[in-house]
This record gives structure tokens, sequence and C-alpha cells, in this order.
């Protein structure tokens, strides 16, 4: 059964353009476009979406206090398809933090060429979003690709594998976290409950490369450790958390008995750049036993390989569980590949990292 999907974006360019591309993808059906979010509710009237694509900044209402209206009255998966820049980096964040899936970028000029080369990794968000657990969202939060697809790489493009070497365990103590579809919110509930006292953390977020430095500010904002994007040389301290930077791998590296990040380009791993297997993997072989594990919500698998070398290396691994991932996809897989010691609802996570 093809999903539904409806477009709201002011710009009759994008609208033509996102109709005719998705209208020739096997399992994806437009039923309607519209200018505004008045026109799209009027649209929904008569036929309601599977999923909508929704830019932000529109006429007559904007698309973030139309987002909030839905998923207060009823919860909707939302792609939303924004500008690539700076100033429009906070106003997406918010509308993710609002009950939005995912975002897709687009830039200011050449949105059209743009959006034609990358209407699979859309089509690839679209299909997650139709999967994807919502909530109605009544306050600030609630509780509880391929773009000419790239080959899909392993860790084995950035870094060495593994080589089986036990690491020297000490008293330091690092975590690393993975996440995408649904981790913007999975994080803003995660990291504010965490003490000053909690380990030093790495963290990839899939996330494009204009908006990781705002969305580690705004976290930074909420939480009582400090976070901020990292920079290669970077300590992972207790009570901070950096967040790898978009476009750049994240990895760990030991230095006596202190562990530092390094920043690194290559080519996309498991289809991404940063990467959760390359991050997992640095800290299998820097940290083993020393380090903990967490992955959480998203789609695909990047990440599982990297987690059961982790395993394998000693550390502790834990996974977000089904019930509260927004999309059960690279839990799932680390799963299943044998690299998780438990699993764990996101309340769970946060005890347990206070603990570490």
């Amino acid at each position: 059964m093809s999903i539904k999907v409806l477009i709201v974006d002011d710009s009759a360019v994008v609208r033509e353009v996102l109709r005719e591309s998705l209208s020739t993808l096997a399992g994806i059906k437009v039923i309607g476009t519209a200018s505004d979010p008045l026109f799209a509710m009027q649209l929904m009237n008569k036929q309601w979406p599977d999923v909508i694509v929704l830019d932000i900044e529109m006429p007559r209402m904007d698309g973030l206090t139309f987002l909030r209206k839905l998923m207060a009255e009823r919860p909707t998966p939302v792609v939303i398809c924004s500008s690539l820049s700076e100033a429009g980096a906070a106003v997406t964040l918010d509308a993710l933090a609002s009950g939005a899936v995912s975002v897709v970028t687009k830039p200011a000029v050449g949105a059209q060429t743009y959006l034609q080369q990358s209407i699979r990794e859309l089509a690839q968000q679209i299909r997650a979003a139709a999967s994807a657990k919502l909530v109605r969202i009544k306050g600030r939060k609630a509780e509880n690709e391929e773009k000419e697809i790239p080959p899909k790489l392993t860790a084995d493009a950035v870094l060495e594998a593994p080589t089986g070497q036990a690491v020297i365990k000490t008293t330091a103590r690092i975590a690393v976290i993975g996440t995408s579809t649904g981790g913007t919110q999975a994080l803003e509930y995660l990291l504010p409950r965490l003490p000053r006292t909690c380990c030093g953390m790495a963290i990839v977020q899939h996330m494009p490369e204009k908006f990781t430095a705002t969305f580690a500010e705004r976290l930074n904002q909420l939480c009582k450790i400090e976070v901020r994007e990292a920079r290669s040389g970077d300590r992972l301290l207790p009570g901070v958390a950096l967040i790898a930077p978009g476009g750049r791998h994240l990895l760990v590296k030991r230095s006596g008995a202190q562990y530092l990040v390094d920043i690194k380009d290559g080519p996309p791993v498991s289809r991404h750049r940063p990467s959760v297997d390359v991050l997992f993997r640095s800290a299998a072989v820097s940290a083993g036993s020393n380090a903990v594990g967490v992955i959480m919500t998203g789609m695909g698998d990047d990440g599982a390989r990297g987690m059961k070398e982790m395993h394998d290396a000693g550390a502790y691994t834990i996974a977000q569980d089904e019930a509260s991932s927004l999309v059960y996809g690279m839990p799932k897989e680390a799963v299943a590949r044998g690299g998780v010691d438990v699993q764990m609802s996101l309340v769970e996570i946060a005890k347990a990292l206070a603990k570490t």
C-alpha cells in the first residue's frame, strides 16, 4: 500500500519538482500540494496524508505553528524540507523538538536541481516517517539515501579494525552515543537529566552540516552538563558532551590516561558522515572496557557493526528499546548482530549514564 504524501511549500517550483519526482517512486503517492498550511488543512479535511513534507517559512501561517497545531490535535509524521543555512537551523531544530520526524535540507538558491538529485534521500526519510511512532504533544516535550547512493563503506575506510589486544582498564570512563531519526528529541530528553558528575560523552547525531553547532548550543542551554560541538583535541571530561560536527567523522583517541576526540574527513561510512560506526570503532580501539556504548532511535544500520566491535572489546553496550524509539532501526540492527548487552528505555538510559 502506497504512502500518501502531502507537500506544503510556498514555492511553486519546489512543489512541482517534489510532486513529479516522488510520483515516480514505488510505494509513494503524492495526494496533493499546498502553498501554505491553510490550503493544506482544506486538502487534509478531504483526505488525510500518511506523511507531510513541510517547509518552514510560508505566508499566512508558518510551518512551525502548523506543526505544533498538528501535533497537539492529530499527530501526523512530518518531514521538514528546509533551507540549508545557519539562520534556518534554530527554527528547524524547534520543528524537530515540536515533533517533526526528520529534516531534509535544500539550498536557498538552486533548489530545483538539488532536490532532483536528492529525491532518494527524501523518499528514504518519508518511508521512515511513515513507520514512526508519534505522541500528542501538549507542551514542550513528550516523555515517553541515497543522494546518488554512495557506496556503503564500512569503518575500514576511516580507521583500522580493533586488533583484539585488550585495552588497559582504568578508572576513567567515557560514553559514546549514536543516533539518527528521532535522535534530536531523544537527546533533548536524555542529556538534561544527566548530572555534572557523569562521564565524558562523544555523540554522533546524523544532522546536516550547518545544524550541529546550533543543536549543541540548544542542548547546552537545557542541560546541567556542558554540551558543545566537538573540536580536534577536546578532552572527554566528566560533565561534558561533545557533538560531532556535521559532515565530518568524530573519533575517540587515548593519550596516556586521558581520552581526546579527533575530527576527521573521509568518505561516508554506512552512508553517513559523521558515522556512528566510526565513533564506536574508535571507542573499541582506544577505550575497550572503559567505554559505554549507546545506540538510539534511527533509521538504517549505522552503528550496528561498531557496537559489536565495542562489545567484543569489553565495553558495556546499550540499545534503546523499541517502545521508546521513534524509529527502531539502528537499535534493532545492533541487537541482531549480537553487540548489545541490554535494551533500555530512554528513562533507564538516563539513569545508567548518570551512574557512569
